[in-house]
């Protein structure tokens, strides 16, 4: 039986939210939330730091597997849009799956996006450290040690995510101008030589995509659109977010897509289709630096170290700031401790979460420090697999709930944009998030006990919130029944517990009808 588009399944409504100061409505515009994206992503490190690799694997038919990817994730962004127009709860992932497969597999949801995004972010400070490490080194022969680095950067990005959401938007905007204008002058440099033998087309033929190596390729370009789909989170600072949130997310997957594969061509052309792959081989780090150095001068190469750094940073802040808004809305949702669910007065930041999640980081950080552990081949590649894997759960478990969601309400959308791209994405998801465990030693170079470990971190994540499901439901019903409830459901639950208590049945003594309620 449909109900009406933003009933949750004819909940009742969550627990008022916490009182005081709100997040910065109407702030975030289509650019904004765009770079807040694609910022996750790390344009320039994927492109430095692991295509080579995937050239590695899959020789110059590399950028059709990224543009492959990025096509899948477009057809599931038909889904993901449209349901975001209808469902207007700030919980992004975990609300988009209660609507349409119901609160315990919300409430699942909800524990891997917390594992996946704190898994993304927090393990990305291994590279911050290394690269940083490098940088030190190359240029002024400085070793600083990587757990001070790193403990560093976890400050810097506590105090930009404490700061207001556009200041965030503004720096943010600023950093990804300066990863991809660096990539954007290599391309320059290379085209006006003319490549290393000519410029040619040999990436997009049959015979190039058509190889062994192209499933390492989709795993590792699957991998490098993590973030894209964080848009629907800022659906509550978003200016008009029935349009903003569609667009922003269109913008993301398109640029990152033609982005990616337009790159990677470039890198091919500039060393040719006969040497890319051994070159990627024997020197997978220094690949687009030698190139940069090449093609456009030695201090150019020297701006793509620094820019790379920056890269991470930024990517680190657009993962925390995702981070704080699923914890703030889980907070006032009453799933999480009530505090996290306070937003500051002046910058209208959730900067109780961030504290937490900066916390966190610091201590695992030292953690890994004190265990002895590699910052690159164990707190980045530990934390980032699950991570990683996480988001693609989601997207799939996502791409599931849509056409289900859109059988139970009453909509005005096209069968193309409920079900059949949904279900077609569903399909491209599983096989994407397979190709990915698949491969998964090559991205973490660790043995079979700890790759099957970081594999299974995510489907513990979800169990862990099967449990805490069953848990809130026993004990605290009415947070259960409310669980991604539509703002316009929260506001009636105020006005609810507001109004005074109804009287006493007639003729009952008042213990009585306390008893009865």
């Amino acid at each position: 039986m449909a109900v009406e588009s933003g009933s949750p399944n004819g909940a009742t409504p969550p627990p008022p939210a916490a009182e005081g100061a709100t997040l910065r409505r109407g702030t975030l515009g289509v650019a904004d939330i765009a770079f807040f994206v694609i910022s996750a992503a790390a344009p320039l490190t994927v492109m430095a730091g692991t295509s080579p690799i995937a050239l590695g694997a899959g020789g110059v038919g590399a950028p059709v597997g990224y543009a492959l990817a990025g096509a899948t994730l477009a057809l599931f962004a038909v889904g993901f849009t449209t349901m975001a127009r209808h469902v207007r709860n700030g919980g992004g992932f975990y609300a988009f799956i209660t609507r349409g497969l119901g609160r315990p597999a919300g409430f699942g949801a909800a524990t891997v996006a917390l594992l996946a995004y704190n898994g993304m972010q927090i393990g990305v400070y291994g590279l911050l450290a290394t690269a940083t490490q490098e940088a030190l080194g190359a240029f002024w022969g400085v070793h600083v040690p990587w757990p001070l680095i790193a403990l560093v950067g976890v400050v810097v990005i506590w105090f930009l995510g404490y700061r207001s959401i556009d200041f965030g938007a503004k720096v943010l905007g600023v950093l990804l101008v300066a990863e991809t204008g660096i990539l954007v002058l290599l391309a320059g440099g290379v085209l006006l030589h003319g490549g290393a033998h000519g410029l040619t087309l040999d990436s997009f033929t049959p015979h190039a995509v058509l190889v062994p190596g192209t499933g390492a390729v989709l795993a590792f370009a699957f991998a490098a659109f993590t973030g894209f789909e964080s848009t629907a989170i800022y659906r509550r600072e978003a200016r008009n977010p029935r349009r903003t949130i569609p667009r922003a997310t269109y913008i993301a997957v398109a640029f990152l897509g033609l982005f990616y594969a337009f790159t990677l061509w470039i890198i091919i052309q500039a060393y040719g289709s006969d040497r890319i792959l051994s070159a990627a081989v024997a020197d997978p780090a220094g690949l687009f630096f030698a190139a940069t150095t090449r093609y456009v001068g030695s201090w150019a190469a020297g701006l793509m170290h620094l820019f790379i750094l920056t890269s991470i940073l930024a990517s680190q802040l657009a993962f925390h700031n995702a981070i704080n808004r699923y914890g703030l809305a889980m907070a006032q949702e009453g799933v999480l401790p009530a505090a996290l669910g306070r937003v500051h007065p002046r910058h209208r930041s959730p900067y109780v979460a961030g504290a937490v999640q900066s916390v966190l980081a610091a201590v695992l950080v030292l953690g890994f420090a004190l265990a002895g552990a590699d910052p690159y081949t164990q707190l980045l590649l530990w934390m980032n697999t699950p991570g990683m894997l996480g988001l693609l759960a989601l997207q799939v478990l996502t791409a599931v709930a849509v056409p289900l969601y859109f059988r139970r309400v009453r909509h005005r959308e096209g069968a193309l944009r409920t079900t059949v791209a949904p279900l077609l994405a569903t399909v491209l998801m599983c096989g994407a998030l397979w190709l990915v465990i698949a491969k998964i030693d090559i991205m973490t170079n660790a043995g079979t006990t700890t790759n099957l470990a970081l594999v299974l971190a995510v489907p513990a994540a979800f169990a862990a919130g099967l449990l805490l499901a069953r848990r809130i439901r026993r004990t605290r019903p009415d947070v259960y029944a409310g669980f991604a409830a539509e703002p316009d459901e929260e506001q009636a639950a105020r006005a609810a517990r507001a109004a005074p208590p109804a009287p006493p049945a007639s003729g009952a003594p008042p213990e009585e009808a306390a008893a009865r309620g």
